[in-house]
Order: C-alpha cells, then sequence, then structure tokens
C-alpha cells in the first residue's frame, strides 16, 4: 500500500448543499419505494466533491439495494470497485452505468493505488466500500477503504443500513489521520447501535491480529 503521510491535508466541506449527481425524478421513485417499506433516509451528505463512502454493515444482499435507493434520494452517484474481467463486453456498458469502476487485477499496481489514481483523475467522486467484503460472517474490517481515502487525500464517510430502526443514510465524515488505531474509535463509536440484517455476521472494526512470524 502506499499510503500518504498523516499530514496530508483535506479540505473542509464546502458550505451549502453538495450539488445533486443524479435526477429528481428518481430520487422521488426510491423515496416512494423506501417509505412503501417504512424506511426513512437520513440527512444531505455533507459538501465534499470527493469521499471514500463506507457500506456498513454488511451482512445481506438486500442492503446493496437499500444503499443504492437511499443514494438515489439523496441524490449521490455511488461508485464501486470492481475486476476489469467484469466490464468486458456485452456487460461493460451496463456495469459502468451502475456506478462500477473497473481495476485491473492482473497489473502489478495494487487495487489501493489503482483507486487512488482513480481519485486523483476525477473532479468528483463517491466511492463506497463495505469493509467487510461479504455478507458473510468475518472477523475483522478490511482497510483497504481507509489507505485509500489517506492516500487519495478524501474523507471518509460513515454510510449505514440500520434494520433496527429502519433507517439509511450518511453520516458523520472522517479525516483520515495516517493512527488507523485511532480513527477505528470514530468507526465503533458510530456503528455501535447500528442493527445489520443478520447481527450474527456483523464483523469486527478493529485491525486483524498480526500474523506469527
Amino acid at each position: 500500500m502506499n499510503p500518504a503521510s498523516p499530514s496530508a491535508s483535506v479540505l473542509p466541506p464546502a458550505p451549502g448543499p453538495r450539488p445533486p449527481d443524479t435526477s429528481l425524478f428518481l430520487g422521488v421513485i426510491a423515496g416512494f419505494i423506501l417509505r412503501l417499506f417504512g424506511w426513512t433516509v437520513g440527512s444531505l451528505p455533507p459538501n465534499y466533491p470527493k469521499m471514500v463512502v463506507i457500506g456498513a454493515p454488511h451482512t445481506s444482499n438486500w442492503d446493496g439495494l437499500i444503499m443504492v435507493l437511499f443514494a438515489l434520494v439523496l441524490r449521490v452517484r455511488l461508485e464501486w470497485v470492481g475486476k476489469h474481467t467484469l466490464f468486458r463486453f456485452p456487460f461493460g456498458s451496463l456495469m459502468r452505468l451502475a456506478g462500477g469502476v473497473p481495476l485491473n487485477r492482473s497489473t502489478t499496481k495494487n487495487a489501493v493505488d489503482q483507486a487512488i489514481q482513480v481519485f486523483n483523475e476525477r473532479d468528483k467522486m463517491a466511492l463506497v466500500v463495505a469493509p467487510e467484503g461479504t455478507r458473510g460472517k468475518v472477523d475483522y474490517w478490511k482497510t483497504g477503504f481507509y489507505y485509500i481515502a489517506l492516500g487519495a487525500k478524501v474523507p471518509i464517510v460513515m454510510g449505514y443500513v440500520d434494520y433496527g430502526r429502519k433507517r439509511a443514510g450518511l453520516g458523520p465524515a472522517v479525516i483520515p489521520s495516517g493512527d488507523i488505531e485511532a480513527d477505528l474509535e470514530h468507526f465503533r463509536a458510530f456503528y455501535a447501535d447500528i442493527t445489520p440484517r443478520h447481527p450474527e455476521k456483523k464483523g469486527i472494526i478493529a485491525l486483524p491480529p498480526p500474523k506469527p512470524t
């Protein structure tokens, strides 16, 4: 990984609401669907042009659908990264339309560095990453999301899908300091009372223990 130094600066959010990425019509339709099933949507996202959005907890296929719907309500285009093989003909255009960003796994440059490069090439981007990596049970969060944000000098915004309150949205932002242990405390505090669809599959927000030498 190629993280930036702890002193890397991140611009504070600009005043006013974040300019919308998606259409009002789609937002109205998505809001109707969510309300039909009893869901409410959180506050508007901070006005950062570029950010990494945590997608957590992730224990069910429903999480992704709900997150897409709430993003449409908030008029935020969420993008995600995937293997470049997923973007081949004939589905490549559809994947990109759905927010997919291809990463080449055959190159020597790792996924974190490639994602950082994409951020550096864009003027605006909201990249959603699920630190649990899978909807199955995991022991610890993966840290790629953190090092992408640190290297790209962008904030980390805490996205959430809370089945206990039937509420989804974007929470506060954390400016990565380079001290991942300290910054994980912010994530632990925020997600402590967020209820996943399958609580028994919720991953621990901690670094994995060091491998024995």
